[in-house]
C-alpha cells in the first residue's frame, strides 16, 4: 500500500474527549477485567506500535513481561510528538497518554491505516494501569514522563541526548490489582497474537521476552500471510506444497490473500480489517467467496472437468478442505455486529471480488495440475453433500416426529428447553445409574454405546450414517452442520458424562470435536458443558466425604486426622461403580455437582488442538502429547 510520509507532530493529534469513566466502567473500553481484559492492555499498545510500521516508520517491536508483571513496549517509530500541543497546551505526549481518543488515529492526519478496534489505547492502559511510564527519543534527545490510574505524576523531562537517527518510543506499565481479577500474564496468549501481528504485517519483527523464567520467542515473516496459510496448515497433508497467494491495491484499499487445500473437509477462513480479526466476516469475506466459487467454476468448466450442462459446484463443495486468510487495509474502516468485528464497508467486496478473481484465474491456468486437484476435490465433495442432503432429511423427519426420539433416550417431562438438560453418558450401566437418580422434570439420558466416529477424518455423509450421532441429533432436535439451528435446540445444557480415565478423556474429545465442527453455536454459546464426577469417596467415622483429584484426597485425609485402619477409600474406576444416590449426590445434583464449561476463547487455536489431536498426522500428536504428558492441559475447550 501507499505510504502517507508525510509529518507527525503536534498539529496532527486531535481530541475528541476527556478520560472520564474508563476505571468505573474498564469492561466498556476493554471488553472485561478478566484475563482478556488484562491481555488487551498490551495489544493497545503494540496496535500503537503497529501503526507506526504501517505509516513505514517502525521495523522492529519488543514486547517484555517483567518479572513483577508489569510490561514494556519498545519500538524503533517516530517517537511519540513532546511539543506542546495547539489546542491543549500541554505536552502532546501526554495528551495522547491522559486523554481519551487522543491520538494520530483521529481526522486523518496521523495515520492513514491504523490497526485496533477503538483507538483509545494508551490513555487507556494508562488509565488501568497502577504505575505507567513513556520514555521518547525523537529529534536529538530522551524525554521520559511518569503515570499513575491516569494522573500525571510528573513533568516530562528532557533525561539525555540521542543520535539524530536514534528515534522510538518505550511504553512500561503495571496493571492496577484492584481492577483487574486477575494481573498474571499468560506467555502463550501473548505469543499467539504477537505471532499474528508479524504474519499480518509481514517484514515486521516482533519479540516477545518472559524475564519470569528467560523465556523469549521471535515472530518475523517475511511472506506474511503467505507464511501464516502454511503454519495453519502445519499440522495438515497439504494438495499442493506453495499456498496461493494474491495482493493488489484498488481505491485506496490494499488487499491480500493466501489460500491453500489440505485432504481434510473442514474450512477455515480467517478474516481481518486493518489487523482486526473479524471473527463474524464482512464484506471482504463475501468478496472472497463470490470471487473464488465463480472462478473455481469458470475454469472447471473451460477445461471440461464440468460440462457444460452440468450444475455449477456449490461454494461449499470449493471450499471443503480450504484453509485461507483474508486481510485488508482501509483508512476508514466500518465495525459491524455484536462484538463489532464484522466489516462493513460495502466497497470492499467489489475490490477483493476483483483482485482475487483475476489472480486466481491466472494461477490455475499456469498451474493445471493444482487446478485439478481442487477442482477434484470438489466433485467428490459435491456427491458427498447430495448423500448427506439425503441423510439429513431422514434425520429431520425423525425430529419431527416425537415417537421417533431416540430408543436409548430417557425424556425429561418439561417442555421448556431453558430448563431442560440433557446428559451424554458413557455406557448402558452407567446410563442405568444416570437414570435411575435424576431428576425426570428437567435432565434427559442419552447412554452412547462405545465410542463416537471420529469426525476429523470423516465427511457429513459418512458422519450421518452413524447411529449413535443420528441419536444425538434427533435427540437435540436443532439439526447438523450448515442446517444447525440454536433456536430449536431441546436443552439448555448439554452435559458430557464419561469416566475419569483413558477411555473417558477419548470419548469427551471426540464428542467435542463433533460439537466443534457440527454445532459449533453449542459451543459458541456456552450450552456444553463436562461434568465431573468424584474420583474417590473417603469414609472415617461414619462420614463420607467426595473428592475429585489426588491432590484433594491428600487435603481430605490431613482433615480426617490421617490415614488409619478406620479409613476406607474407593477409587471410582468408572461412572458405573456408583449407584443412583452417589450419582446424583456427587455429580447430577444442580446444588452440589460441579460442571465445567467448554468454551472457545480463541477458534484458530481450538481448530489447531483438534487437527492435533483427531487428524490423520501422527507426529504432532506424539509431539504434543511428550510436551504436555507430565502436567494439567488446559486445552481452552
Amino acid at each position: 500500500m501507499e505510504q502517507n510520509k508525510q509529518s507527525y507532530d503536534e498539529s496532527q493529534i486531535q481530541v475528541l474527549e476527556g478520560l472520564e469513566a474508563v476505571r468505573k466502567r474498564p469492561g466498556m473500553y476493554i471488553g472485561s477485567t478478566s484475563s482478556r481484559g488484562l491481555h488487551h492492555l498490551v495489544y493497545e499498545i503494540v496496535d500503537n506500535s503497529i501503526d507506526e510500521a504501517l505509516a513505514g516508520y517502525c521495523k522492529n517491536i519488543d514486547v517484555y513481561i517483567h518479572k513483577d508483571n508489569s510490561i514494556t513496549v519498545i519500538d524503533d517509530g517516530r517517537g511519540m510528538p513532546v511539543g506542546i500541543h495547539p489546542k491543549m497546551g500541554k505536552p502532546t505526549v501526554e495528551v495522547i497518554m491522559t486523554i481519551l481518543h487522543a491520538g494520530g488515529k483521529f481526522g486523518g492526519g496521523g495515520y492513514k491505516v491504523s490497526g485496533g478496534l477503538h483507538g483509545v489505547g494508551a490513555s487507556v492502559v494508562n488509565a488501568l494501569s497502577d504505575e505507567c511510564e513513556v520514555t521518547v527519543t525523537r529529534e536529538g534527545h530522551v524525554w521520559k514522563q511518569t503515570y499513575s490510574r491516569g494522573a500525571v505524576t510528573s513533568d516530562l523531562i528532557k533525561i539525555a541526548d540521542a543520535e539524530d537517527e536514534e528515534h522510538g518510543t518505550k511504553v512500561h506499565f503495571k496493571p492496577d490489582a484492584d481492577i483487574f481479577e486477575e494481573t498474571v500474564f499468560d506467555f502463550e496468549i501473548l505469543s499467539n497474537r504477537l505471532r499474528e501481528l508479524a504474519f499480518l504485517n509481514k517484514g515486521i519483527s516482533i519479540r516477545l521476552v518472559d524475564e519470569r523464567d528467560e523465556k523469549e520467542e521471535d515472530y518475523f515473516y517475511e511472506g506474511g500471510i503467505k507464511s501464516f496459510v502454511s503454519y495453519l496448515n502445519r499440522n495438515r497433508e497439504v494438495l499442493h506444497e506453495e499456498p496461493i497467494y494474491v495482493e493488489g491495491v484498488r481505491d485506496g484499499v490494499a488487499v491480500e490473500v493466501a489460500l491453500q487445500y489440505h485432504d481434510g473437509y473442514n474450512e477455515n477462513i480467517f478474516s481481518f480489517a486493518n489487523n482486526i480479526d473479524t471473527i463474524e466476516g464482512g464484506t471482504h469475506l463475501v468478496g472472497f467467496k463470490t470471487a473464488l466459487t465463480r472462478v473455481m467454476n469458470d475454469y472447471a468448466k473451460k477445461f471440461g472437468h464440468l460440462k457444460e450442462n452440468d450444475k455449477n459446484l456449490s461454494g461449499e463443495d470449493i471450499r471443503e478442505g480450504l484453509t485461507a486468510v483474508i486481510s485488508v487495509k482501509i483508512s476508514e474502516p466500518q465495525f459491524e455486529g455484536q462484538t463489532k468485528t464484522k466489516l462493513g464497508n460495502s466497497e470492499v467486496r467489489g475490490i477483493v471480488d476483483g483482485i482475487l478473481g483475476e489472480s486466481v484465474a491466472l494461477y490455475l491456468e499456469e498451474n493445471p495440475s493444482v487446478g485439478k486437484i481442487v477442482v477434484d476435490k470438489a466433485l467428490v465433495a459435491a456427491r458427498a453433500r447430495e448423500a448427506a442432503r439425503k441423510a439429513r432429511e431422514l434425520t429431520r423427519k425423525s425430529v419431527l416426529e416425537r415417537s421417533a426420539l431416540p430408543g436409548k433416550l430417557a425424556d425429561c417431562s418439561s417442555k421448556d428447553p431453558m430448563e431442560c438438560e440433557i446428559y451424554i453418558v458413557e455406557g448402558d450401566s452407567a446410563g442405568g445409574s444416570a437414570k435411575q437418580g435424576r431428576d425426570r422434570k428437567f435432565q434427559a439420558i442419552l447412554p452412547l454405546r462405545g465410542k463416537i466416529m471420529n469426525v476429523e477424518k470423516q465427511r457429513l455423509d459418512k458422519i450421518l450414517n452413524s447411529d449413535t450421532i443420528r441419536s444425538m441429533v434427533t435427540a437435540f432436535g436443532a439439526g447438523i452442520g450448515k442446517d444447525f439451528d440454536i433456536e430449536k435446540i431441546r436443552y439448555n445444557r448439554i452435559i458430557i458424562m464419561t469416566d475419569a480415565d483413558v477411555d473417558g478423556a477419548h470419548i469427551r474429545t471426540l464428542l467435542l470435536t463433533f460439537f466443534y465442527r457440527y454445532m459449533r453455536e453449542l459451543v459458541d454459546q456456552g450450552h456444553v458443558y463436562i461434568a465431573q464426577p468424584p474420583l474417590y469417596k473417603v469414609s472415617k467415622a461414619k462420614k463420607d466425604v467426595y473428592v475429585y483429584s489426588d491432590k484433594e484426597l491428600e487435603n481430605t485425609l490431613v482433615e480426617l486426622g490421617g490415614k488409619d485402619n478406620n479409613t476406607d477409600i474407593q477409587r471410582y474406576k468408572g461412572l458405573g461403580e456408583m449407584n443412583a444416590t452417589q450419582l446424583w449426590e456427587t455429580t447430577m445434583d444442580p446444588e452440589q455437582r460441579v460442571l465445567l464449561r467448554a468454551t472457545i476463547e480463541d477458534a484458530m487455536a481450538a481448530d489447531e488442538i483438534f487437527t492435533i489431536l483427531m487428524g490423520d498426522k501422527v507426529e504432532p500428536r506424539r509431539e504434543f502429547i511428550q510436551n504436555n504428558a507430565s502436567k494439567v492441559v488446559n486445552l481452552d475447550i
